[in-house]
């Protein structure tokens, strides 16, 4: 009869998880029925379209590829970031050329999590959130955290039910229904996730709904209909998708490198040994996902 109490346990596990998921999702639900009325009657800038599409990191991207396509920072597919012009035009640009050096080179990888952390991000995220426009903080890391509890409990519930079939099993009860039994609350959870998944897409973890019906209108073509557009719909196209939207193949492939050497942070200027660095996909160049954070 151990396997009996192994699916209490499997229930229990289940049932926190998802109960505390739905709790958050409530929660969210109610910050963002208070600021359901805001924003109306105002356009989105550049910058708040990509925070509201994909948060801090967003924002920093956008602003890397604005100032590439304008010469003014050299993004080499080898994944470094050289300022070219040490002359900021907004708080953001400002706030780039100041992680990475007026003169200097670094990694694109950590200039882009270093920017998404600094005053003036932070500065537009209170903005946003102050407007009705953003989702606060703490809400969203909360459904992200009810998430991953329960993607913990599946896989819980899946371990538990295994080590039960292991077990001799009773006389009265095959080990088919005993499998029948742990696919219960295994059925909970997964459905729980595709729940989530459907109702709270990535741009659902930053904008609230008042905010979200300001980025209905906005381009959703991917990059083929953009890149031979102007270059505001460009960048706006940039900040709704990510870095997928970049229609040049060098500029991507400047995204798409990691970088793990301790003494390449921002501002290092690496001299003779440019380019050769071991590199792996960056999973945060498409997306923006989960609240980048």
């Amino acid at each position: 009869m151990l396997w009996v109490l192994l699916l209490l346990v499997s229930w229990a596990v289940a049932g926190v998880a998802c109960t505390r998921l739905c709790l958050a999702a409530v929660r969210a639900a109610a910050v963002h029925d208070v600021g359901t009325a805001g924003g109306g009657g105002r356009d989105l800038t550049l910058y708040e379209t990509a925070f509201l599409s994909g948060g801090p990191r967003r924002v920093a991207d956008v602003t890397l590829v604005a100032m590439a396509r304008q010469r003014r920072l050299l993004l080499a597919r080898t994944g470094w970031a050289t300022v070219v012009d040490p002359l900021g035009r907004d708080d953001m640009e400002r706030s780039v050329i100041g992680v990475i050096g007026p003169e200097g080179q670094s990694l694109i990888a950590p200039v882009r999590a270093a920017a998404a952390t600094t005053d003036a991000v932070r500065g537009l995220a209170d903005r946003l959130e102050r407007a009705g426009l953003a989702v606060p903080d703490g809400a969203a890391t909360t459904i992200v955290d009810g998430i991953r509890r329960v993607r913990l409990a599946a896989l819980a519930v899946a371990g538990l039910g295994a080590v039960a079939l292991l077990l001799p099993a009773a006389s009265y009860l095959p080990r088919h229904l005993v499998a029948l039994w742990f696919a219960l609350p295994l059925t909970l959870t997964l459905s729980c996730l595709v729940i989530a998944r459907i109702e709270v897409p990535p741009y659902a973890l930053w904008a609230s709904p008042a905010g979200r019906r300001l980025l209905g209108p906005l381009p959703r073509a991917g990059a083929h209909a953009t890149a031979v557009g102007d270059e505001r719909t460009y960048l706006t196209s940039v900040a709704v998708h990510g870095i997928r939207a970049v229609g040049e193949p060098d500029l991507r492939a400047a995204f798409a490198h990691r970088e793990h050497h301790p003494d390449h942070a921002p501002g290092h200027r690496p001299g003779g040994a440019f380019g050769r660095h071991r590199t792996e996909d960056d999973p945060g160049s498409g997306f923006g996902g989960a609240r980048e954070h």
